[in-house]
């Protein structure tokens, strides 16, 4: 009886053994022909530019001198062209050094690692590529873009294939099935208009942005190719690209998976925020008005005059230097930038919407409050002269300290209420100094009087107070810390119980 029943289940068990071991064979063997192919197609095309190869340097010298043409006459145009570009080129390094905090945050050092290799690997191969090959760029009619260093391969192209291929694979499980397709037709529309923005732009021909192309999927190759070599040592199973990585990662990765409903109630908590706002329009343009136009004979009308007279003679190259650098530390860029990289960090770290929401709320009601007060009053710059010219919006109140301060003050009211580190009192020395660096470079370059900023700080404190109160940003904020340990040692548990000692 046992004989009998022991041959079939030993048969049975060969089977299921079999079955993933053929899977990881014809995989792999898929893979690692798809990563030859890829190096072949670089190596044909390196070869013809090296030689060049009539027919391709005839094609190459035709689309350049054609698209100059055609981009040259479009200014609009030209200037998407340039965004689009942007998004291959310094703006990916910020990008993967995001993703890359984000995974650790989150305890996915295995894809954190995957992303930085295939990274750093595009990295040197790029200009060691470039530099063996030679090949001189583009010389075009109407220059409308210029680029240093050689032309074969482009590096925006093997760089935008690399970091947002592997960008995708790590976020893929992350995303639901309906929607994988249109998620990596939108990455490989994305990699495709980088290299065709570099051609427009005519600082590449068309064989350099090919020949990044298949570097990029060759490179990107052998990492994934490594990465499920990883896998297997393990002894994890090998999913399906579709899949992504680590498809048992898919929680870890998607941005808020437990949080509630951000807003109990959205079309009331709506209408709050509305009435808010028309009321602190309201305050804006009673005391601009005032400051402005019926203040005479006040301190404040005193300071106004004295403030940007004194700041204007005591000027010097250096100042006017410094001032420059601390200005820009409350214009848009710089206020989108940190806006972005803290709304990131805090939604990998507790993951919920709702203080996000805040932010955004705190940052779109600042901009539309400046502009629309601005436009209201109406205020004429300080009578000096000005280190910033051909601004488009009025004085009152400033809209480089109001971006500052609700800015600064919103991270440290989101901060301070979810962690007892002693890096929290950063965030509130951030918002008292990043304020004051930033109003007194105005003062100096003559753009602003004192009553600007105190049209500043009423902004913020209206408008801010108003949203703290409505959303309620940290709500939620000790039961999103209480389950992030709870996930953190069920984890735990479960890799001890996977590798017993």
């Amino acid at each position: 009886m046992t004989v009998g029943t022991k041959a079939p289940r030993d048969s049975a068990a060969r089977t299921l053994f079999r079955r993933p071991l053929e899977h990881f064979t014809v995989r792999s063997a898929l893979g690692l022909v798809a990563i030859i192919a890829a190096g072949i197609g670089f190596g044909i095309l390196l070869a013809l530019v090296r030689f060049r190869f009539g027919p391709l340097y005839d094609l190459d010298h035709g689309v350049a001198n054609e698209v100059n043409g055609y981009v040259a006459d479009h200014e609009g145009l030209l200037d998407v062209i340039r965004f689009v570009t942007d998004l291959g080129g310094a703006m990916k390094v910020w990008v993967v050094a995001l993703a890359v905090a984000v995974l650790l945050i989150r305890r996915r050092v295995r894809l954190a690692i995957f992303v930085v290799v295939s990274g750093l690997g595009a990295l040197a191969l790029e200009p060691t590529i470039k530099l063996l090959v030679g090949r001189l760029r583009p010389v075009v009619d109407v220059p409308v873009a210029h680029a240093p260093g050689n032309s074969f391969p482009s590096g925006h192209s093997l760089g935008s294939f690399v970091v947002y291929g592997s960008l995708l694979l790590v976020f893929l499980p992350a995303v639901p099935r309906k929607w994988r397709a249109a998620v990596i037709a939108a990455v490989a529309t994305l990699v495709a208009l980088v290299g065709v923005s570099r051609i427009a732009l005519g600082v590449h021909f068309v064989s350099d942005v090919l020949a990044g192309w298949l570097l990029g999927a060759a490179w990107l190759g052998v990492t994934l190719y490594a990465f499920r070599l990883w896998r297997r040592e393990e002894h994890r199973r090998e999913p399906a690209l579709t899949e992504g990585l680590e498809p048992e990662a898919a929680r870890d990765l998607k941005p808020a998976p437990t949080e509630r409903a951000v807003l109990p109630h959205p079309f009331v908590e709506s209408a709050e925020v509305l009435v808010g706002w028309v009321l602190v329009l309201g305050a804006l343009f009673g005391f601009g008005m005032w400051a402005s136009y019926h203040a005479d004979g006040t301190v404040l009308a005193y300071l106004d005059t004295a403030v940007p007279r004194w700041f204007a003679e005591h000027r010097t190259g250096l100042l006017d230097g410094w001032s420059h650098v601390a200005s820009k530390a409350g214009d848009t860029h710089t206020i989108l930038a940190v806006s972005l990289v803290f709304s990131t960090l805090v939604l990998a770290r507790w993951r919920q919407w709702r203080p996000i929401l805040f932010l955004v709320l705190v940052m779109v009601g600042e901009l539309t409050l400046f502009l629309a007060s601005a436009a209201a009053v109406n205020r004429p710059r300080p009578d000096v002269p000005h280190l910033d010219q051909n601004l488009p919006t009025a004085a009152f109140p400033s809209g480089h300290i109001a971006a500052t301060l609700c800015l600064w003050t919103t991270i440290a009211l989101i901060v301070m209420a979810r962690t007892d580190a002693w890096w929290r009192w950063l965030t509130v020395v951030a918002a008292v100094v990043m304020p004051l660096i930033v109003a007194t470079s105005r003062f100096y370059r003559g753009m602003h009087h004192p009553s600007d900023l105190l049209g500043a700080m009423m902004l913020t404190a209206l408008w801010v107070g108003l949203l703290y109160v409505v959303l309620r940003p940290n709500a939620e904020a000790v039961t999103a810390d209480a389950g992030d340990d709870l996930q953190h040692q069920d984890r735990g548990v479960r890799r001890v119980a996977r590798h017993p000692a």
